[in-house]
């Protein structure tokens, strides 16, 4: 009798622990966006159409109103989400075109790999845009599966400007399944890319998951189904918008139905701010300046919602400033998963996201990058100080944007001397003080100084810092 007591309490204990490890080891799901501007949402400002499904993920989660990308582009930006590192720490820039040379490492850790550590069920469908050839597809960096486009769904023969674009191919694990992706085909990704992450959901309800989501809209060209077609009643945009608010909806009816959303972490944002120069296509960046393709505001500055009724405070709001490189070790805190061996930028930054009081930013500052390894900008840890170096950007300089698909071309200007932003005062970037405040600038100088020292800077001419690796070669 007194064995069999003893083997009831060791079950009952082991049951036990298995409820309170479940308990902490959330599910991961991660909708990434693709050029939407930080006004893009009902939540966030946008106006003409309404976003309830999103705006509802707001409502039972929390909003990170400073939230930034590493770099305002496609393929370094989704390097720094996946892997925790400055894009150009692993030789990722700017948006890589098909069959480039370069591609993600598959001896990088991705989210994926990381969690893969801990037993998790790992999938994706989207875009990845992170090497195109079959040795460096999302299959060998850690994910289960993977249905998608390997590229920007513009990187095809009917591109506006570039004519030498191949077909575009739809993926799924590692094999062409339509080698030619028509403007018909394209209707249906949204949805398709939702269904693919219901029945993730649905198949693995049961154990712990991650699914990253990485929509192909609202990129050029824009593309939305029969049943969304027309439905807003402001246009193209407005009724992409109004799908990719269904797809997120799809995503959260799915946890709800198989009891899993109170212990489902839900991070839904974007890959860089506004394509300004698409006009009435793009987005809005609100309040910021530019959009993406620079290191002003409107270029780093997204869209950020977190949602895990479990642990992360509902119908709040966090204005400290955090960056898609901090979600790799944030949730590798959270799962108790190994770090990877090679160094990482992020850090973790779960006390600010889970609302804990005076919790603060551990970082020394945060750097912008872009083009061929340019330092165009650093920032202060709580977002308060930005300065931005002398470099070239682009700018539609007041002027409007295209229209039905079609850009117009920006200015490109040049910056003389480094100049200072106060950012909590002037989020819009609109007064240089970098003659009031020395102080703040020699901090940010100094900042900028180690960040050279290891990433390198090109507007310096500056060889690559002795912290850097190579990217996977392709060919």
């Amino acid at each position: 009798m007194l064995h069999h007591l003893r083997l009831l309490l060791a079950a009952t204990t082991l049951t036990a622990a298995a409820s309170i490890q479940a308990a902490e080891t959330p599910n991961i799901v991660i909708i990434f966006m693709d050029d939407m501007g930080y006004a893009d949402v009902s939540c966030f400002g946008a106006e003409g159409y309404t976003t309830p499904n999103i705006d509802r993920l707001a409502a039972e989660g929390r909003k990170f109103t400073n939230f930034h990308v590493s770099q305002p582009v496609c393929s370094a930006s989704r390097c720094g989400l996946l892997t925790g590192c400055y894009s150009n720490r692993i030789g990722i820039h700017g948006a890589l075109g098909p069959g480039a040379s370069v591609a993600l490492h598959p001896d990088e850790m991705t989210i994926a790999d990381l969690l893969k550590q801990k037993g998790y069920a790992t999938g994706m469908s989207g875009k990845w845009h992170l090497g195109d050839v079959p040795g460096f597809l999302p299959t060998n960096q850690g994910f289960d599966e993977y249905y998608g486009l390997p590229y920007s769904n513009d990187m095809w023969p009917y591109h506006p400007e570039v004519k030498k674009f191949p077909k575009l191919p739809l993926i799924e694990g590692t094999q062409t399944i339509d080698d030619d992706v028509t403007a018909e085909d394209q209707t249906h990704l949204t949805t398709d890319y939702t269904t693919r992450a219901v029945d993730f959901i649905d198949r693995n309800k049961d154990q712990p998951f991650f699914f990253y989501l990485a929509h192909s809209m609202v990129h050029v060209p824009l593309y939305v189904s029969d049943k969304f077609a027309g439905k807003s009643g402001k246009g193209l945009f407005a009724d992409v918008m109004m799908e990719v608010d269904w797809s997120v909806g799809q995503v959260m009816e799915a946890l709800e139905r198989n009891g899993i959303a109170d212990n489902t972490w839900i991070l839904f944002t974007s890959d860089n701010g506004p394509w300004l120069s698409y006009g009435d296509h793009a987005g809005s960046s609100g309040p910021y300046r530019e959009g993406k393709g620079t290191a002003w505001e409107g270029g780093t500055r997204v869209t950020s919602i977190m949602r895990w009724p479990a642990k992360i405070p509902a119908g709040t709001t966090s204005n400290d400033m955090l960056m898609t490189i901090d979600m790799l070790p944030t949730i590798a805190a959270i799962t108790d998963a190994p770090l990877p061996e090679k160094k990482i930028d992020g850090l973790n930054l779960w006390p600010i996201i889970s609302g804990q009081e005076n919790a603060t930013n551990p970082h020394d500052g945060y750097a912008f990058y872009y083009k061929a390894n340019e330092l165009q900008a650093v920032s202060s840890p709580d977002g308060h100080w930005k300065l931005v170096f002398p470099h070239t950007y682009r700018t539609l300089n007041g002027g409007p944007g295209g229209k039905d698909g079609i850009p117009v071309k920006y200015e490109n200007i040049k910056m003389e001397a480094a100049e200072l932003y106060d950012l909590y005062n002037d989020p819009s970037e609109s007064k240089n003080v970098i003659d009031q405040f020395p102080e703040e600038k020699a901090k940010l100088m100094a900042y900028a100084d180690q960040v050279r020292a290891e990433l390198g800077d090109g507007l310096q001419k500056l060889k690559t810092g002795t912290g850097t690796r190579e990217a996977g070669k392709t060919k």
